[in-house]
């Protein structure tokens, strides 16, 4: 298959990377133009462990211009949520989606899927979830925690189409683990659960899963599984309101599930984000819940609260830089 990877930071390079060493034919495409030139010069630098693993150089073909990319068979949505229509759009006029792509958003949070639908049309749009991670060490080089990690993907229909076996099937064969689901709409809010748990709180406190967990025996404080727990409990709570399908419906098998197969020094989306001094994904994440759970009446002050400490982050680092 010809896909591409739209966005290729840390989960982007993590699966692109894994299904191009499994033998797909895979574009990069980033605006990060250090990260681009890094994997043309050398490849891309994957490893699975940094204290111990020397790891591999995949040769890949990247690059920071639509128009270097033919029409793909599958497009793969990873960039940050708040970019996504703007880059369906893009990728759209300038080809590289046409006619017999499928695009595919493996996207943290809620609303990725409507805005792609929008720009690329409902037939066209598939969605996944997948529990595989990824941590950009420096421009080409990615610590990917793939191998043994799930990925759910299914029509947003709940359809058991000839299409979407056949891309599981593909997926699979490339070395990233996929399972074809008739509820991706429950496992979308699967994934939501196992971002609220650890999303913000890594974020705010600066905290890897090291910090977090107990488990990993570096003095975790009780009050971040206790405070992540609630957060994922008012999730819960909203996501029952508009029956959506869990697999779990207690929050600590969320909060557990989010560490499984992770290092101890693997940091979650929000804080690389904040390390970086870029935009965060708040709103797709915690901000979703509380947004969804307004309109549903059901209380959400935990995670209200993640939001505003999230953005009061972001807005010092905006005003130290500007």
């Amino acid at each position: 298959m010809k896909i591409c990877m739209l966005g290729a930071g840390s989960l982007g390079s993590s699966i692109g990377g894994t299904l191009a060493r499994g033998g797909h034919e895979v574009t990069f495409f980033d605006m990060f133009k250090a990260h681009v030139d890094a994997m043309n010069a050398k490849g891309l630098h994957m490893v699975e462990n940094l204290d111990r693993d020397q790891g591999v150089f995949v040769p890949v073909k990247a690059t920071g211009s639509y128009s270097d990319i033919p029409k793909q068979d599958l497009v793969i949505v990873l960039v940050k949520s708040f970019s996504t229509r703007e880059a369906v759009q893009q990728a759209k006029d300038a080809g590289l989606i046409g006619e017999g792509t499928t695009v595919m958003t493996l996207q943290n949070g809620l609303g990725n899927e409507e805005a792609i639908m929008e720009v690329a049309g409902p037939e066209n749009v598939i969605s996944g979830k997948t529990f595989a991670s990824g941590f950009l060490v420096e421009p080409g080089k990615v610590m990917a925690t793939v191998t043994g990690r799930v990925t759910y993907i299914g029509e947003m229909d709940g359809q058991i189409t000839d299409r979407i076996r056949f891309i599981g099937e593909e997926l699979t064969r490339g070395g990233v683990e996929a399972i074809v689901s008739d509820n991706i709409r429950g496992m979308i809010w699967d994934k939501l659960l196992v971002n609220v748990a650890t999303g913000a709180i890594s974020g705010i406190t600066g905290l890897t899963y090291g910090g977090l967990y107990e488990k990993y025996q570096e003095g975790a404080l009780p009050q971040m599984r206790e405070t992540a727990c609630a957060a994922v409990a008012e999730a819960i709570a909203v996501a029952k309101a508009y029956g959506v399908e869990l697999t779990s419906e207690d929050p600590v098998y969320s909060w557990d599930h989010a560490s499984e197969g992770q290092p101890a020094s693997f940091k979650a989306s929000i804080l690389q984000s904040i390390e970086r001094g870029v935009a965060t994904e708040i709103d797709f994440i915690n901000g979703a819940v509380a947004e969804w759970g307004k309109k549903a009446g059901v209380p959400t002050p935990v995670n209200d609260t993640m939001v505003a400490c999230v953005k009061g982050i972001e807005y010092r680092i905006q005003k130290a830089e500007g």
